[in-house]
């Protein structure tokens, strides 16, 4: 008979004699209502844009900051905060960034001008930098079987709902008018959210034990200023580049960062190569199967965040649809994403190698699906179409998140986590950039309508689930060599 240790015996995530949830799955919801805070709030603020816009006089370029503020801190700080965490702790790190993001939430709340908005904005994205890491690495490190997969399907279910979320909450927030606040409850909500998780995540999540190696060395800071640097030369123009009408300085600005990049991967082998605790250890891509992982989710979540930019415009300028009625558009996308995130791992054993590819080629023909509907006019198979992509996402983006990390040894659990948080994040702010630039492109009277344009996007998101399939099939390769 083996006998379990306390701390396995708190995350088992079983229920109780009384039938309630049992510890872990207290951990789990305290962690992943961050997670759905952090997520919720990026999608909540773009259906507000307009109302903030007109409230504080912001111009066009302003606005692009507003949104994209929160996401170039977001992206780049979330490999630092990955590291912050293994160096000193991942509840407290966690915690630091839930008060950090609650308190730049009730900053834009009450901000008066569309300065001090923004400005607050790139705080939120830096405190979700700090908090967001943390889910994955926790989960990594203290569940561990079955109830990591099932924890990561959790993860992945609150990837859908807390997009969507936001998506309706934000409509029905802004048409309700609260106390005459118009936009304002839209950042003020994540306030109790904050509150009642910086009570909870002392008494509930894990500890942990900071890893003495590398708090006995150096932070790797040349790492972290050629990094920041780097991600913001990318972003940032990826972010602004379409309102700009993308001048060269966009494309320098891009080359010039990519070529950042490319010193951070000398650099930080440098620093490994000495002995040093580099900011990012590169030696995470050498666990089979993680790179060709990376790939596979990246053009996934391209997809995905191009399906939700140029889909919601296309509902509400297109259709003339309100911000609500868009918004419950996408809830047969949520559902099956939800539900399907959720209940894959319960397939049959032998049909699990299938999985990713059978959800990748789902996605593909759903795509295509919406392409042909939405040019001919005909709602219903939209939806159909939609409940697809869902069913697809959720038999695709679990799995391959879970089989990336299923090699990764423990003591690189959090530069795994950086990176496939940071994958995450840029591949769907690529999607908004490239996809929206293709939707956008084509909404103009001289050369075409609104469904035209969203055809020709979504036979490009459906391109994109062809080379996720291509990925995923690499990734099961490398996955079943022989390794030496």
């Amino acid at each position: 008979m083996v006998l379990r240790t306390r701390s396995q015996r708190h995350v088992s995530g079983e229920l109780s004699s009384t039938g309630t949830p049992g510890p872990g799955a207290l951990v789990l919801a305290v962690l992943l209502l961050g997670q759905f805070m952090c997520l919720m709030d990026v999608f909540v603020v773009n259906v507000a844009m307009p109302t903030i816009g007109t409230d504080l006089h912001a111009s066009g370029a302003s606005l692009q900051l507003v949104v994209g503020g929160f996401t170039v801190a977001y992206a780049m700080l979330l490999i630092t905060g990955a590291r912050l965490g293994d160096r000193y702790g991942r509840r407290r790190i966690y915690l630091t960034g839930v008060i950090t993001f609650t308190g730049a939430s009730l900053g834009c709340a009450l901000a008066p001008d569309i300065g001090v908005l923004i400005a607050f904005r790139f705080v939120q994205g830096a405190g979700a930098a700090a908090l967001v890491p943390q889910v994955f690495s926790i989960i990594q490190l203290t569940f561990s079987g079955p109830a990591r997969a099932r924890a990561l399907s959790a993860y992945t279910a609150v990837l859908s709902a807390g997009a969507v979320a936001g998506l309706v909450l934000g409509g029905i927030i802004v048409t309700a008018n609260l106390l005459g606040a118009t936009w304002r409850p839209v950042f003020a909500i994540n306030v109790p959210i904050g509150i009642v998780l910086a009570l909870l995540v002392p008494r509930l999540v894990p500890a942990g034990e900071p890893s003495t190696k590398r708090r006995s060395k150096p932070l790797d800071l040349a790492g972290l200023m050629i990094t920041v640097p780097s991600v913001l030369l990318i972003v940032l123009p990826l972010v602004l580049g379409r309102e700009a009408g993308w001048p060269a300085w966009c494309f320098i600005a891009i080359a010039a960062g990519a070529a950042l990049a490319v010193v951070f991967v000398l650099a930080e082998r440098r620093v490994a190569a000495r002995g040093a605790d580099p900011l990012l250890n590169l030696g995470v891509l050498r666990a089979p199967g993680l790179p060709s992982g990376l790939m596979a989710l990246s053009a996934t979540q391209v997809a995905y965040g191009g399906l939700l930019f140029a889909f919601t415009l296309y509902l509400q300028h297109g259709l003339g649809r309100s911000a609500l009625r868009a918004g419950l558009t996408y809830l047969p996308m949520t559902a099956m994403f939800g539900l399907a995130g959720f209940y894959w791992r319960r397939l049959p054993t032998r049909a699990m190698r299938l999985v990713v590819p059978a959800g990748l080629t789902v996605s593909l023909v759903a795509y295509l699906g919406i392409a042909v509907s939405v040019r001919s006019g005909a709602q219903a198979p939209v939806w159909a179409a939609m409940a697809a992509v869902g069913l697809g996402l959720g038999l695709s983006v679990s799995p391959l998140l879970t089989r990336s990390l299923a090699h990764v040894p423990p003591v690189l659990a959090a530069d795994a986590s950086g990176l496939l948080t940071t994958t995450v994040q840029l591949g769907q702010l690529l999607g908004v950039a490239v996809v929206g630039s293709v939707y956008l492109s084509r909404v103009t009277p001289s050369s075409g309508s609104d469904a035209a344009a969203m055809s020709v996007a979504a036979c490009l998101l459906a391109a994109l689930s062809a080379a996720a399939l291509l990925a995923a099939a690499l990734m099961a390769r490398a996955a079943q060599a022989p390794r030496r």
